[in-house]
């Protein structure tokens, strides 16, 4: 028999849901002014360690930057921050995704490096609190995460566009038991935060002389959503002639990134959240593994830049914290660099971190006592990045290769 009551508690939560999301796009549709890295001065980097390695990663990182921007530190140019207080154990006791004091230090920042944090699950030891990434996105308007993945060797060049902040987990924490034999969760896709996101793509090739744009759905099976972002994103490729528009579900994407005949056609890539999430692990797992890759979430007032990975808790309570591979957040604060306006100490790390994890491999990271420690591949880094011959080094190894 039909249980009417729950139907109508469950069209009421309905009901609130639908209200906020539209008082969001009511938010969207206001433009703002992306910000003027040149007019701001000094310009702040939070960094937040995060739980399980992410203290120990996040250090090495920190590091490394602090290394490559000395001089603009010493000229009063460039400030680092380090936030303390975004870990599992204060937010579960506050019952906060983002502790209302972090957050506030977070505001201060123009931009943060972030290590990993821990999400809870259902039926883990923690309170069913929202992720700290999906609410600092959310919080912070981070709509792009970007994420490179560089294999020059094998002709792989590609950069994924991730609409952060809709979809699935826009709602995540907001779906509803209907019965006990029923659940269902909600997905958002709206005009305004689909035309960004694409539009963030067009502009990137445009700006890096790329001449194709791949988006990734599912809309021969959801029509609604899905087929909303394929055509929007249709729209926005009529407005840059010369940058074809591709089109792929995201199924046979998943097969093609692995397809050595296929995959050197991609150059950039835009996907709803989810797709999003799934595709670029996976291509950060050809690359050498999620370890590898780091993650840029972009607004137009701040960003974000972070590891992909989690907090390999096991690594912690088996006492290995000390070996985790620093990479990901390292190609982070690549993107960090270049996007606050330091592009040539960006494109050195992100050459230093091919060399070092790809090509001369002189420290190699096991995630063990039988490899080296973040700290050993951190002077290795650092060592390559302060080399004079980095470039002819590159060039070499990626000849080479």
């Amino acid at each position: 028999m039909v249980d009417k009551q729950a139907i109508q508690k469950a069209t009421a939560h309905f009901g609130t849901v639908l209200q906020q999301q539209l008082e969001r796009v009511e938010r969207l549709t206001q433009a703002q002014p992306w910000l003027d890295f040149t007019k701001v001065k000094p310009i702040v980097i939070g960094v937040l360690g995060g739980d399980g390695i992410g203290p120990t990663i996040t250090n090495e990182a920190q590091r490394v930057l602090e290394r490559l921007l000395r001089s603009e530190v010493q000229a009063g140019k460039v400030q680092f921050r380090v936030i303390e207080g975004l870990t599992i154990e204060n937010r579960a006791a506050l019952l906060q995704a983002i502790p209302d004091r972090v957050k506030e230090e977070i505001a201060q920042c123009h931009v943060t490096l972030k290590g990993p944090t821990h999400t809870p699950e259902q039926g883990d030891s923690w309170p069913n609190i929202e992720s700290a990434n999906v609410a600092m996105r959310k919080e912070f308007d981070l709509f792009a995460n970007v994420r490179p993945v560089r294999m020059p060797q094998e002709g792989i060049d590609w950069i994924f566009f991730r609409e952060n902040t809709e979809d699935l987990y826009a709602v995540g924490s907001q779906g509803v038991n209907v019965t006990p034999d029923l659940a269902i969760d909600f997905r958002v896709i709206t005009t305004p935060g689909t035309l960004r996101i694409v539009e963030a793509a067009f502009d990137h090739a445009k700006r890096t002389g790329r001449s194709k744009v791949t988006v990734v759905t599912k809309a021969n099976i959801v029509k609604t959503t899905d087929g909303k972002f394929l055509n929007l994103a249709r729209e926005v490729a009529a407005r840059y002639p010369g940058i074809e528009l591709d089109s792929w579900y995201v199924d046979i994407m998943a097969a093609n990134l692995i397809n050595p005949l296929r995959r050197k056609e991609f150059q950039v890539l835009v996907l709803p959240n989810l797709y999003g999430d799934i595709l670029t692990d996976e291509a950060a797992q050809i690359q050498g593994g999620v370890g590898t890759a780091g993650s840029a979430n972009i607004g137009k007032r701040h960003a974000m830049f972070e590891a992909i990975h989690g907090t390999a808790p096991r690594m912690v309570t088996q006492g290995r914290a000390q070996y985790a591979d620093p990479s990901s957040v390292l190609r982070a604060g690549a993107m960090l660099l270049e996007h606050i306006g330091y592009t040539a100490l960006g494109q050195r790390l992100h050459r230093a971190l091919d060399i070092c994890g790809q090509y001369e491999r002189k420290v190699v990271m096991t995630g063990r006592d039988t490899g080296a420690t973040s700290q050993q591949f951190g002077d290795y880094l650092m060592d390559a990045v302060s080399d004079a011959s980095l470039d002819r080094r590159w060039e070499a190894a990626t000849q080479a290769h």
